[in-house]
């Protein structure tokens, strides 16, 4: 299972550190760790994701620069930190996690993760 934690309300331009805490399983033995997210009358879209071996996790152009996904073993858990935050960015935030590994081009399509968090609101105030 997948809880996900961190939302909260900030003002543009702060940043927020999510936090996604697997149980049941260890963050390694997920090949993908990602995260989604979902604006008021939106489609889910994906932030980004990491690759279980791949030196660099991948990030949609929208926050690409500003977003960062790590792993920490220690405390199983994978942390999405978003700087510079844009009232764009306000939305409910996903982590997801699938089992076995994926080509580049799938890491975007929802449908290929088989776990998913409760979701975290993100406000992020003008």
């Amino acid at each position: 299972q997948l809880q996900a934690s961190g939302g909260g309300l900030v003002q543009a331009g702060d940043s927020l550190t999510l936090s996604c805490e697997v149980s049941g399983r260890t963050t390694d033995s997920m090949s993908v760790m990602g995260w989604f997210r979902q604006a008021p009358g939106k489609e889910r879209e994906f932030v980004g994701a990491h690759r279980r071996g791949d030196s660099s996790p991948y990030y949609a152009d929208s926050v690409k620069g500003r977003f960062t996904i790590s792993r920490d073993k220690a405390k199983n858990t994978v942390h999405l930190t978003m700087n510079s935050l844009k009232p764009e960015d306000t939305a409910v935030y996903y982590c997801a996690a699938r089992m076995n590994r994926i080509v580049i081009t799938g890491l975007a399509m929802d449908a290929q993760y088989d776990y998913w968090g409760q979701g975290t609101q993100v406000t992020v105030s003008s």
